[in-house]
């Protein structure tokens, strides 16, 4: 698994898109027993899910950012992070990410999104986090034994959580910095696949009409990116 986790870690941006759009277009998106009523529900609840890893992410940037972005291809952490929501979960941003990708695919509802795309979402994270606790091990040694002693790896708990948030200040600047580009990312993605499974399952005929409505949030959303990446540039998220 840690050679897995380092081989992911290095390929990550480039292998976790190219699987996902290969599970996508792998096999039809369809309505669960034919019912509309019930895709709509699914997409709520997926949607719902993927906000809600959007928000862990954000609370954990927004209180105690670690920069776990490697060196070189591989991992690396300069300081061993236990504050903010790292005081909860050790690993709460890949919570966050799985939570993402778990709504995307209960989204998509297809066989393959069920029985191979969440699976290997599971796994891909698991290898990640066990790659990244074997360099931690390694370089922090007893500290980081005591840490994981204390802390889940993954379900994040709500003991002192209150006292968490309100110890720290939060800073809404780096979320938005940090997170506007995979934030558009995401709410793109959900946008193309509810229209994609409407289109394949109900014709472009039947769905014409709808699709003004879903330019126009896409549009709402890729001004905001816009509005961001402009603060961004002009040093008004520092």
């Amino acid at each position: 698994m840690v050679t897995l986790g380092n081989f992911l870690f290095r390929y990550r941006n480039h292998i976790f898109p190219l699987v996902f759009l290969a599970i996508v277009f792998l096999d039809a998106p369809r309505y669960p027993w034919g019912s509309a009523r019930l895709d709509r529900a699914l997409d709520g609840v997926g949607i719902l899910l993927a906000v809600v890893g959007q928000a862990l992410r954000a609370c954990v940037i927004g209180l105690a950012y670690i920069a776990r972005g490697g060196r070189h291809g591989k991992v690396y952490a300069d300081d061993l992070v236990t504050e903010g929501l790292f005081a909860h979960s050790r690993n709460p941003l890949y919570a966050g990410n799985i939570c993402v990708f778990t709504g995307l695919f209960i989204i998509l509802n297809s066989y393959v999104g069920w029985f191979m795309g969440i699976p290997a979402v599971l796994v891909a994270y698991w290898a990640l986090v066990f790659a990244e606790e074997d360099f931690l091990r390694r370089k922090f040694g007893a500290a980081y034994e005591d840490y994981c002693r204390d802390v889940n790896r993954f379900i994040p708990s709500l003991t002192g959580l209150r006292a968490t948030m309100s110890s720290m200040r939060f800073h809404w600047q780096r979320v938005i910095r940090k997170e506007y580009g995979s934030t558009w990312t995401w709410i793109t993605v959900v946008i193309g696949l509810v229209l994609w499974q409407r289109v394949a399952v109900e014709g472009f005929e039947a769905t014409r009409s709808a699709v003004p409505g879903y330019l126009a949030a896409w549009g709402a959303v890729t001004v905001l990116y816009a509005l961001a990446r402009y603060m961004k540039k002009t040093g008004r998220l520092s």
